[in-house]
This record gives structure tokens, sequence and C-alpha cells, in this order.
């Protein structure tokens, strides 16, 4: 599981960390049914905001069902959504990691540089992006700029002299419409364009944020980097991020949402989190802690790890995973309530409830110190 935007218990209030957790498991479980244990892999925290977005411009919640246990809850079941934007983000997911595991292969990246392993990598990404498509088409989406968007990303890397929102473009186009669809799935196609500007400021965010994470990584392997590419430093790609923050928080005001609360906790309140702790960690991050991090060792060993670090939904970390050193809570950014202090009751709607009891900010105060 992997995504820029990861919320937990401690930041957002308990309500509403609920129905992103529904929303989350939803999106595993339909992979599941859908594709097969295998594409579980693709599960991420980014990718289920379709769902997300669809169900907060309907009038009526998504359908949920109950799930059985799995450790990300403490080996407890849940009541998940179960709704056709859970069926867009498993889509949208598969197609673009496809195209991902494409671009790996014709790299040859890593583990991917060995023969065997980028022949059973082509298979999945081909089983992958027809079961997107397939998914997609019943769906009345078309998943055409996904597949055309990674094409398009492979094609300007390779070219030099382009200025980093020039990159960022195809990842701004994806997103812009997968975002524009849940407005049809919801029957509100006058939200099309505000969603097309979230997804366009959201898709610069994560592709500037996941170069600015992978910066010290990819200097010490000598590896491509946006950032390092186009001479960028980390003070102008901030003022780029908070450039978008600003953007993407205006599109999001111009929504018609019958519920709001969700979407601006994850989109405005989260994402911000996000850009902080980003770049906090970029400049605390040395090349010399980097190189001194034990590298894949490729092959079966790390297929091993891979399996079982899906099997136990991301607690295991092999040794040379970046994650390896963190614990469980600190993955999940449970480092205490960064909201006390500044309770004004803003996250959970125009009534300032989520009706789960102390509402500051995003953050539900059971459980921390901060006085409500």
């Amino acid at each position: 599981m992997f995504g820029i935007v990861r919320p937990c218990r401690h930041v957002l209030c308990g309500g509403l960390f609920k129905q992103w957790l529904a929303h989350l498991c939803g999106l595993c479980l339909a992979l599941r049914d859908e594709h097969g244990h295998a594409s579980r892999l693709v599960t991420n925290y980014d990718g289920l905001l379709v769902s997300v977005l669809t169900e907060a411009q309907t009038p009526d919640a998504a359908p949920r069902r109950r799930a059985g246990a799995c450790a990300l809850r403490g080996f407890k079941g849940a009541d998940v959504v179960e709704a056709q934007g859970v069926r867009l983000a498993a889509s949208v997911s598969l197609v673009l990691a496809a195209g991902k595991m494409r671009d790996h292969v014709a790299d040859g990246d890593g583990v991917y540089g060995r023969r065997l392993v980028a022949a059973a990598a082509e298979r999945v990404a081909a089983r992958w992006s027809l079961a997107g498509s397939r998914t997609a088409g019943t769906l009345g989406f078309d998943p055409g700029p996904l597949t055309a968007a990674v094409e398009e990303q492979t094609r300007l890397e390779r070219t030099p002299g382009l200025t980093l929102l020039e990159l960022t473009a195809p990842t701004e186009a994806a997103v812009a419409a997968a975002f524009a669809h849940t407005a049809v799935l919801a029957g509100k196609p006058h939200n099309t364009q505000a969603l097309e500007e979230a997804g366009r400021f959201f898709g610069r965010l994560a592709h500037l944020l996941d170069a600015v994470e992978d910066l010290p990584r990819d200097r010490a392997s000598g590896a491509y980097n946006p950032l390092t590419a186009t001479a960028t430093d980390l003070v102008t790609a901030r003022r780029h991020c908070d450039d978008a923050l600003l953007g993407l928080g205006l599109a999001v005001d111009e929504l018609d949402l019958e519920r709001r609360g969700l979407v601006r906790a994850l989109l405005v309140k989260e994402l911000g989190h996000s850009v902080t702790r980003a770049f906090s960690e970029a400049e605390q991050e040395s090349p010399e802690r980097t190189r001194q991090r034990p590298p894949d060792p490729g092959g079966l060993l790390s297929l091993a790890c891979t399996t079982l670090s899906c099997c136990t939904c991301g607690l295991y970390r092999p040794e040379w995973d970046e994650e390896h050193e963190r614990g469980c809570c600190s993955r999940l950014d449970c480092s205490g309530c960064e909201a006390c202090g500044n309770c004004d009751c803003s996250c959970c709607g125009e009534d300032g409830c989520c009706g789960d009891g102390c509402c500051c900010d995003g953050c539900c105060c059971d459980g921390c110190s901060c006085d409500c």
C-alpha cells in the first residue's frame, strides 16, 4: 500500500477515519473479488480518493458490506464500501500499476533487469491492464488517458531541457480524467470542470512529493529524478507544492457535494500534512544514510519478501525497504495529534460535528492530550 495521503486516527476525527478505512478496505476487497488476490498489490491510499469523491457527490451514502478480519484493523471485521466508486478506483489503480510496471521493465530497473522477472512482470502487467480496462468499460470510463499518460511520461523523461511542470503534466492529465468521471457516476456533470482542476493539482502534488521522497535514494543510485533532471531545488519544489495546495483547496470549495467532511479532510488538511512531512524528511535525510541502506538483493528473495509484506498488509518490511526502520504506527503517521491547540471544529462539515464526540479541525480527541 502506498500513496501520499496517509491519515490516521490521531489526526483525523474518529468518524471520518472509519469512513476512510471503509473506502480503503473496500478498494482492496474489490480488487480481490474481481481480479484475484495478486491484484491487491496495487491497493493504494491515493486511488481510493476516487471512491471518496464519488460517494461525497451522491445523495445517499454508498452501500456497505461486512468484511472479515484483517491485520491492518487489528484482526477485526469492518463495514466496507461496495459501490461503483470503489470499482472505478480499482480500475484506475490496475491500469496505472500496469503502466508503471512496464516502465520498470523497459528501463531494467533493479530486479526488473533480470530476464525471468521481466517476463513475469510483462505478463502480470498485461493481465492488470486488461482487467482494469474491462472494469472501466463497465463503468463508462475510457482508460485511454491513463495509458497515454504512462507512455507520455516515459517519453518526457527521455527528453532533455523540459521544465518541472512539463514533466508533471501527464500525471496531472491522468488524475484529472479519473476525478472527472466521478461526476458522471454520481450524476452531477456540473462538477466535472472543478473535479478536473482538482485532479490536475492533485496529480502535480503526487508527482512532486514522490520525487521529493525519492530524491536522496535517487541521488545515491544515480536513478532518474525530475528534480535533479530539471535542476530544481527543494525551495522551488516546495513553492510549486504550496501553489498546488492552494489551487486544490479552491477547486474543492467549488464542488457541489452532499458530504464535504471527508473530502476536505483528505484533499486539504491531510494533503497539507503530506507536503510538510515529505519536505521535512527530505531535508533531514543524508546521502550517507541512504547509501548505508542494504541494497535490494533481487531474485526469489526479493519476491518472497514482497509477498510476505503483502500478506501482512505491510506490517513486515525487509531490511532494504525504506520503511524498515519505522514502526507500523509511524508509517501511518501516528505521531500524535497535530491539531491540538487549533480546535475550530472545521473538518466535519458545515455543522462542525461528525457525531463522534469532540471534533477539532479533523481530530476527534479521544486518546490525545488536548482538552477541547
